[in-house]
C-alpha cells in the first residue's frame, strides 16, 4: 500500500460507541483536527447521539457554559478561542427553503465552523462537509460512520479516541 492508498483508507472509519460519555469523548477527539471555515455534518435517526457529540466538540474547543440542543432554535452559536462554532439542527424545517429564512449563507463563512444535524433537510443549500458522521442505534451502544476529506485529520482524532 502506497502513502496514498493508506491516506484514503483512513478517510473512512466505523467505530461502536458504548455509551453518551463516549460519544462526548469522540466529539472532543474531533475537535483538535477542525479546520475554520469548514462544516461538520450528523446524520441519524432520533437520539441517535448527534447533540452529544457536538457537545464534546464544543467542550473541548474550551466553551464552558451550556451546550443545548438547538432542536427548537434551529441555531446555538458559541465563541471559542479558536474559532466560532455554529450548531445547527434541521429537524424541524419542513422544506429547504426555510433554511434561507435564518440567513443560513451568513453563517458558512471563513472563520466559522459548523455542525449540522439533519443536514439532508437543507437540501443542496449547505456546502460539502469537512466531515460526515452518521450514527446508528447497534444493541446498548451506538456505530459511528466517519467519512473525512481530510485523512489526517480523522486519523488523529481516531488516535486520540481509541487512546481513551
Amino acid at each position: 500500500m502506497n502513502a496514498a492508498q493508506f491516506w484514503q483508507a483512513v478517510s473512512k472509519a466505523t467505530l461502536f460507541i458504548e455509551s453518551a460519555d463516549a460519544m462526548e469523548r469522540l466529539g472532543a477527539c474531533l475537535a483538535p483536527g477542525a479546520r475554520a471555515a469548514s462544516s461538520i455534518w450528523l446524520q441519524g435517526d432520533l437520539g441517535a447521539g448527534k447533540t452529544t457529540l457536538c457537545r464534546g466538540f464544543i467542550r473541548a474547543l474550551g466553551y464552558r457554559g451550556r451546550v443545548k440542543s438547538p432542536s427548537y432554535t434551529l441555531l446555538e452559536s458559541y465563541s471559542t478561542a479558536r474559532f466560532p462554532v455554529h450548531h445547527f439542527d434541521f429537524y424541524r424545517i419542513a422544506d429547504s427553503g426555510e433554511v434561507e429564512w435564518i440567513g443560513i449563507r451568513d453563517y458558512f463563512d471563513d472563520e466559522a465552523v459548523c455542525l449540522v444535524e439533519w443536514p439532508e433537510r437543507a437540501g443542496r443549500r449547505l456546502p460539502p462537509p469537512a466531515l460526515r458522521v452518521t450514527l446508528a442505534h447497534a444493541g446498548d451502544g451506538r456505530r459511528a460512520s466517519l467519512h473525512s476529506e481530510d485523512g489526517h485529520a480523522l486519523t488523529a482524532a481516531l488516535q486520540a479516541f481509541r487512546r481513551g
